[in-house]
């Protein structure tokens, strides 16, 4: 499995800066372990008032003349820009083994970027070798403050960066009174740049290569253009089952439905293939979400979340709207025959196919007709659909230029939302 190499020369506020950095490297080349073929990358500072690399790359290059690789250099006007830059430069050649060379200090530091930028689907090796170089600066610990100012130049870095491709794109249903905001996200305005996660990923997976605070970007520019802030947005914790959070109430660990009464609280339901649901009641001023795989289709994660309204809010099903927002259609989702028969027995027009070892499957009508014989009248049961687009049922997985889909792009993708909130009067 390919490695690539970081030598770390961003030797921060030092008085012997250029003479420092000649030892580096020279440390660094002098260990024969480090002529191996793996790609290699050198930090260094940008100067800021002249925009030139504070040591230059033909002296970098001449001392790593022996060298297989010559280095690619990374400078940048901060650590945090030459760091994004490598992650996408092994993101583009598929590495996800980093090896930094360093101090004792530039690991502290390191690993806080790493932390902000990076996921558990990259590994980092640390190799201490630039300590005891006598550098007049020596080798100081991190504080909370750099810790601080390291988290605030990360986001300011990536609210600077522009959107991958496209506009933020919200779909919107017409049966959905005008007295709550809602909407169902596209996978355009984002800054996600690997292809299955790109643009507008708004689910962070410690196990895909999108970092916590990409996806917080993402949502804060969907917040910027639906109207709503970071911290009044609260997302569902899936587990694939039936529970249902009653905000207010203490959270369950896992919940695939919530519903609330309060104004200004912002839910969603996340969907790469499952629905996401939005159910309002503009009589009781009610809403709820819900994320509905074909496991929690099977467990009724739909009427639980209906059920939830009911009791808790007194909500009357015949007043109670649904929304059933992008998912994968029976064109492209199959099960294996024995799940399959479960749908079969909620109603035959369920499957297609059920004489075929995995027959195809249609979790939207499953869910409609169950939403209908827990008393929700058809005609407030809608799949979202384009606007002035008749019959144009949302597929997530027949349309990758609208939508993520685990079906159709494997374990690395991206997610969009169906999300709701009661205005404020």
């Amino acid at each position: 499995m390919a490695t690539v190499t970081v030598v770390d020369l961003t030797h921060l506020n030092c008085s012997e800066y250029d003479i420092c950095l000649e030892k580096r490297m020279r440390k660094f080349c002098a260990n024969p372990e480090n002529g191996s073929q793996d790609p290699i990358f050198v930090t260094v500072l940008q100067d800021n008032s002249t925009g030139t690399d504070r040591f230059p790359r033909n002296s970098i290059r001449e001392t790593c003349v022996g060298l297989q690789n010559s280095p690619q250099i990374l400078c940048k006007s901060s650590l945090c820009a030459s760091l994004y830059s490598l992650k996408q430069a092994i993101d583009k050649k598929e590495i996800a083994d980093v090896k930094i060379i360093t101090s004792t200090h530039g690991r502290e530091m390191f690993q806080v970027y790493q932390e902000l930028i990076f996921t558990l689907a990259y590994t980092f090796e640390y190799i201490i070798v630039f300590d005891n170089l006598s550098c007049p600066l020596g080798d100081p610990t991190i504080n909370c403050t750099q810790i601080a100012e390291v988290k605030r130049e990360v986001n300011t870095f990536l609210r600077h960066l522009p959107a991958v491709k496209g506009d933020i794109t919200s779909i919107r249903s017409p049966l959905i009174s005008d007295c709550f905001a809602h909407g169902f996200t596209t996978r355009t305005g984002g800054i996600s740049y690997i292809n299955t996660l790109s643009s507008l990923n708004l689910f962070c997976n410690p196990w895909r290569k999108d970092s916590r605070a990409v996806v917080s970007e993402n949502l804060r520019r969907l917040g910027q253009q639906a109207g709503f802030q970071p911290h009044q947005f609260n997302l569902i914790k899936c587990n694939h089952a039936n529970d249902v959070w009653v905000m207010g109430k203490p959270a369950p660990d896992s919940y695939d439905g919530m519903v609330t009464n309060q104004a200004g609280v912002v839910i969603a339901a996340p969907g790469a293939d499952c629905m996401p649901l939005l159910f309002t009641d503009p009589v009781k001023k009610v809403i709820g979400v819900a994320h509905a795989g074909w496991k929690g289709t099977l467990m009724g994660i739909a009427m639980a979340t209906v059920n939830a309204m009911v009791s808790e809010f007194a909500s009357r099903p015949e007043n109670i709207v649904c929304v059933i927002g992008p998912s994968v259609g029976p064109c492209c989702f199959t099960l294996e025959q024995h799940s399959a028969t479960e749908f079969y027995a909620i109603h035959p027009d369920c499957v297609r196919h059920m004489e075929s070892p995995t027959p195809y499957v249609d979790i939207r009508l499953t869910t409609r007709v169950l939403l209908e014989r827990g008393g929700l009248k058809p005609e407030h049961i809608e799949n979202i659909q384009i606007p002035n687009e008749t019959g144009s049922t949302l597929c997530t997985s027949c349309q990758p230029e609208l939508f993520f889909s685990h079906v159709r792009d494997g374990v690395n993708f991206g997610t969009q939302i169906g999300y709701v909130w009661i205005k404020e009067e």
